[in-house]
């Protein structure tokens, strides 16, 4: 242990970059899922409902945002 890493790593991975890189396609498969099997009603209430009203798009959006950890996996490997 020293000033310039107080914590060292034993391993490239921690079990908490493992779990985040996990968030990204559970949330993909989670609107594919909503897409295949029905939107939930609660969210297409209301005659005007759009495509980006609903759950497929929460989720999507929730996958994108979650896409960092992926990204520096790829970055890293480069």
């Amino acid at each position: 242990m020293s000033i310039d890493n107080p914590a060292p790593r034993l391993s490239g991975f921690g079990l908490a970059d493992w779990l985040c890189l996990a968030a990204a396609p559970t949330f993909a498969m989670m609107a594919l899922l909503t897409a295949a099997y029905g939107q939930d009603m609660t969210c297409m209430s209301g005659a005007g409902a759009s495509m980006l009203s609903g759950m497929v798009p929460m989720y999507l959006l929730m996958a994108a945002f979650h896409l960092a950890p992926w990204l520096r996996v790829v970055a890293r490997r480069a």
